[in-house]
């Protein structure tokens, strides 16, 4: 049996935006083992997608230590650096399917584009290879967690980085507008997002029992993402479970385009996008000034919109990329 080793040690919205790829992999080469390098934290994600055989739990791509036998193919789906490339020749694959990169030559492959949306990035790689690629086929079935939180609005306060955190006094002004209405509200995040997340509640007026953040492994908090009536989340790996699981979402741009990295534009019947039409730095360490361009107006506007739309159960036409500003 040959063994196809698929290197993606990013995080879960980078992982989630290769299930269509995986998908087509899979179908492919059916008959083979296929092994996928990625976070050990993202375990849970992997069985739920339930696509390879084996999974190597690494912390990047430098931390690849591959004993097994050498790969007939090599999956480079983690980005165009050398790096990647470097660790999967390490491994003895006969050969590496990868983005161009001029430092080998010898190894062919499309070019790379910044802009291009990573769900189209990595079909497109494999496209290059000969295998056709859905880029629709990135649902995954939720989860069953423990403890149920069905039909709450989930407002997720985190992001990997500043630039895309929206400022904690107007999630909280949109919360108490939630409350207003009789609406459950869950706040959610990492370890890391727990004080930020019941200094939140706190301000509006929001029960402390109802923040989730810090309190949840990956498994449960994929499933309240997947009960909830509407997710309100900034440009994070949260807004990519919401979007596999079909989960209404409104979500908050700053630094990158929605474009780049939003919802497929297939899905945007489920989703609003709000953007001030502005590009920074993703990974800055101060808050976006187009991220802060968007107000606790618009957004309260926007997710009035998506939860009427969940208790009329009816589909949405038109564009939902909307600018603020």
């Amino acid at each position: 049996m040959s063994v196809v080793l698929v290197l993606q040690a990013r995080g879960l919205g980078e992982l989630l935006t290769a299930v269509p790829a995986l998908r087509a992999l899979r179908r492919a080469r059916r008959n083979d083992h296929l092994v996928l390098a990625t976070p050990h934290r993202l375990r849970p994600i992997v069985e739920v997608m339930a696509l390879v055989d084996e999974m190597v739990p690494i912390a990047d791509p430098q931390g690849l230590r591959w004993d097994g036998p050498a790969p007939k193919l090599a999956v480079n789906l983690h980005g165009a650096e050398a790096t990647p490339i470097v660790e999967l020749a390490k491994t003895g694959a006969e050969r590496i399917l990868t983005y161009r990169n001029t430092a080998f030559p010898e190894i062919p492959g499309p070019d790379w584009h910044e802009d291009r949306h990573p769900i189209d990035r990595w079909c497109h790689l494999l496209e290059f290879d000969g295998i056709g690629a859905d880029r629709r086929n990135l649902g995954l079935v939720p989860p069953v967690a423990t403890t149920s939180h069905r039909d709450c609005v989930v407002v997720h306060v985190g992001a990997g980085a500043a630039a895309r955190r929206w400022p904690a006094d107007r999630f909280a002004a949109v919360i108490r507008h939630l409350l207003v209405l009789g609406h459950e509200v869950v706040l959610t995040g990492n370890e890391g997002d727990r004080e930020r997340a019941h200094g939140i509640a706190s301000r509006a007026g929001l029960a402390g029992q109802r923040v989730l953040a810090g309190n949840q492994n990956l498994i449960e908090l994929s499933a309240t993402v997947a009960e909830a009536s509407v997710v309100l989340c900034g440009d994070t790996g949260v807004a990519h479970l919401a979007t596999a699981f079909g989960t209404r979402t409104v979500q908050l741009f700053g630094p990158t385009a929605p474009a780049q990295s939003g919802p497929p534009g297939h899905l945007l019947n489920r989703h609003e996008v709000l953007w001030a039409g502005r590009t920074g730095d993703r990974e800055g360490a101060t808050q976006d000034p187009g991220l802060l361009q968007i107000g606790a107006a618009e957004v309260i506007a926007a997710l009035d919109r998506q939860l009427s739309k969940r208790r009329a159960e009816a589909g949405v036409t038109g564009a939902a990329y909307r600018r603020v500003g």
